[in-house]
């Protein structure tokens, strides 16, 4: 019986500044897959370019759903593993720790934003394709480098399809928090709308921390700031069952924390896998306009519905604070680090206004309505402000779309670059 993909592995020598391509370098891996029926065909390219900051490309497997098949009926896919991520040098707390001091590892961090991205996936398609363009698919910040890309290097591109990721090209991380507590705050009341038990147990788990020193399998105090992180699942098409489950058996018998609930907490919360989805968070935003500072820890005191005391209690999302990077074990090696990112004032930009306005390279993008993570407001200007992108919103699924939509979202996205839909 055929493998349900056939694949080939790559690696690619890239500098880690491309402004110094004889200093340093980063060993890149991206896995090929093709459908087995065509694999030695010539097909078309097609980038991934995965959400994050800091998400390995997704690995192949015989059941998985979602947009592969479609596209490998008329594609051959590449799954790039950024830098930083799965196995393209991998930044994780044991590299940062042997960094020696934070101004070395901030000075390292600052290159794996999109532009270094970019530059990298522009190497690795010459020496793949030479010179054609390839057509990419960028999910969730995935959207993000496809407007870095569009600024930078839009002869390498044929078309290009967003799904949940289109930024706010001159927004600054103040803009961007100003706009996301509101929105969580209404995800939050959705979810006890859906699970009005969850907000009496919520509010019941966080007093129990409060009042005493909780820890879980890791070591790591488990506090009521720290269980307000759990928020950031429920932007996705199964969070807020997901988080339902888990409080479920939150608690046993004689009113204890479980130590399934303390385990999957950890998992949840910890970092572990991914440390540059917290540590680049909000370096994503900076562009030459002073340091973000920490916008979302300043933002939350706007908002005074967020306080820990408050009934109901209200879990945050996609924010990172600075005390995460003292508290949770997998981010302590970067907590200075962290700080001096937080600083910086001399971010280069990532977008190209006047290129974008003039861009001919064909854009499909789907704007979720309702999504928790990326603000629809900001997609849909930036929509108006791209030549050649067509947009499509909706609000039949969330942030997840792409994957669980079984092949529809992108197949639509592919007749909207085409002219079709």
């Amino acid at each position: 019986m055929n493998p349900a993909y056939a694949t080939v592995d790559h690696t690619f020598t890239v500098p880690l500044d491309h402004r110094a391509p004889d200093g340093p370098t980063l060993q890149l891996f991206a896995r090929e897959v093709a459908d087995p029926a065509r694999a030695g065909e010539e097909l078309p390219w097609l980038l991934y370019l995965q959400g994050g900051p800091g998400g390995k490309s997704p690995r192949p497997s015989a059941g998985a759903p979602g947009w592969l098949p479609h596209a490998l009926k008329t594609h051959r896919v590449l799954l790039l593993d950024q830098r930083g991520t799965g196995r393209s040098s991998p930044v994780t707390a044991r590299s940062a720790a042997a960094f020696g001091t934070p101004s070395r590892l901030a000075d390292h961090l600052a290159h794996f934003r999109a532009d270094a991205i970019v530059a990298d996936a522009e190497l690795i398609r010459r020496e793949l394709c030479g010179d054609t363009p390839w057509e990419t698919l960028g999910q969730s910040y995935g959207g993000f480098l496809t407007l870095t890309y569009l600024s930078q290097a839009p002869e390498g591109l044929r078309a290009c399809y967003v799904t949940g990721g289109l930024p706010g090209l001159d927004a600054t991380a103040d803009d961007v928090y100003a706009r996301t507590y509101p929105r969580v705050r209404d995800r939050v009341r959705d979810f006890y709308a859906r699970y009005p038990h969850d907000a009496s147990r919520l509010r019941r788990i966080a007093d129990l921390l409060a009042a005493g020193d909780v820890r879980l399998p890791d070591g790591d105090r488990l506090t009521p700031r720290r269980l307000r992180t759990l928020g950031l699942v429920l932007g996705m098409g199964d969070g807020f069952e997901r988080l339902h489950w888990l409080l479920d058996e939150s608690l046993d018998v004689a009113g204890e924390l479980t130590d399934t609930f303390l385990h999957q907490v950890m998992s949840l919360t910890g970092f572990a896998d991914n440390p540059l989805f917290a540590v680049l968070q909000e370096s994503l935003y900076g562009q030459g306009d002073g340091p973000t500072g920490w916008a979302a820890a300043r933002a939350l005191a706007d908002f005074p519905e967020f306080t820990e005391d408050a009934d109901p209690f209200l879990l945050t999302g996609e924010m990172m604070y600075p005390w995460m990077f003292r508290e949770i074990r997998g981010l302590r090696p970067f907590a200075d680090a962290a700080d001096l990112l937080a600083a910086r004032t001399d971010w280069p930009p990532l977008y190209d206004p006047r290129r974008l306005a003039a861009n001919e390279v064909p854009v499909a993008a789907v704007v979720y309505h309702d999504d928790m993570y990326v603000d629809a407001g900001l997609s849909l200007r930036t929509a108006r402000e791209v030549g050649a992108l067509r947009v499509w919103v909706t609000n039949e699924w969330e942030h997840d779309g792409l994957a669980a939509s079984g092949g529809r979202v992108l197949a639509r996205l592919r007749e909207m670059a085409a002219g079709r839909a």
